[in-house]
């Protein structure tokens, strides 16, 4: 299993404390750093400095690393139009040398479009702007250079776009997820490398994966060519003290945790991540809520790592 450690920077993170838990995660041996888009913090705190926009975190981060892959955990279809995102995921991908991956989603969080001047429509209407960015995206990516890539969508229209620049990556990996029984495995199966479940408990995520992997062979598309992953939050301590503490620091009760993220101590921990493998997980993004305990990438690096 492939372990990816996932990062909500809108609670309150600057670039540079953004920057030190990713090259702890590439020197540490994790497979990529993620981070949520989102632009207000979500419950108690101040959410200071404020928040960093996630593409341009992400390109500094293409420059300040060399091996983790980078990405988002999802970039909502309202905050970008498709044709500027394609331009900066793919200018971020050679910024990296070939190593972003695009988290894509219809959004959910109406105070956030609220407080930036964001328009926020329904969620049908978000959905149908999902499926048209998912195609406009691919189709400016995949368009052979000096020929022309054209789109006539109830959303959005591109006329004879020259559809520059290309990726270093072809295709660049697309992210995909939910809990929709249909409309998202369909366009995760068209359009996606990836089908991510966030913070299920083993059981439900085990529920959803059959969706999945219907959907891909609906549409003609070997199941096994589309990974499954599962975002579970992580609290790992070397003894039941150190995951209490940690539980606190993040404000949520260990038991809590233990129930419905990934927490406790690392033996506790990898039996939770080897029961989301069992139930068809093949990769696994560590929620990750204090961005200034990089020991708990070490002890996650030396005590979880190894063993799924």
């Amino acid at each position: 299993m492939d372990l990816r450690i996932f990062t909500e920077p809108q609670q309150g993170a600057s670039y540079d404390q953004q920057l030190a838990v990713a090259q702890a995660a590439e020197r540490l041996g994790f497979d990529a750093f993620f981070r949520s888009d989102h632009y207000i913090n979500f419950g108690s705190g101040s959410g200071l400095p404020g928040p960093t926009d996630a593409w341009t975190t992400l390109a500094g981060l293409a420059r300040d690393t060399e091996r983790i892959r980078l990405g988002t955990l999802v970039t909502p279809v309202t905050f970008r139009l498709p044709g500027p995102l394609a331009i900066a995921v793919a200018q971020v991908d050679a910024m990296s040398g070939g190593r972003v991956e695009l988290g894509l989603g219809t959004g959910w969080n109406d105070q956030e479009h609220t407080a930036y001047g964001i328009p926020f429509p329904p969620i049908g209407q978000r959905f149908e702007m999902l499926e048209e960015q998912l195609a406009i995206v691919s189709g400016l990516w995949s368009t052979p250079v000096g020929e022309k890539f054209s789109f006539d969508g109830a959303h959005y229209q591109l006329a004879d776009s020259p559809a520059l620049p290309k990726p270093v990556q072809q295709p660049v990996p697309i992210v995909m997820g939910g809990w929709g029984a249909k409309r998202t495995p369909r366009l995760a199966a068209q359009y996606a490398a990836e089908f991510n479940v966030p913070f299920p408990p083993p059981a439900a995520f085990a529920d959803q994966v059959p969706k999945v992997r219907a959907a891909c062979e609906a549409a003609g598309r070997d199941p096994a060519t589309l990974t499954v992953s599962v975002a579970t939050t992580i609290c790992c301590g070397a003894d039941q003290a150190e995951a209490e503490r940690r539980a606190q620091a993040i404000g949520q009760p260990l038991e809590q945790l233990r129930a419905n993220a990934t927490a406790g101590t690392p033996a506790e921990v990898v039996e939770r991540l080897q029961a989301f493998a069992a139930a068809g997980a093949q990769r696994a993004y560590l929620q990750v809520l204090d961005l200034d305990d990089l020991d708990h990438l070490e002890l996650l690096a030396a005590e979880v790592l190894p063993h799924v």
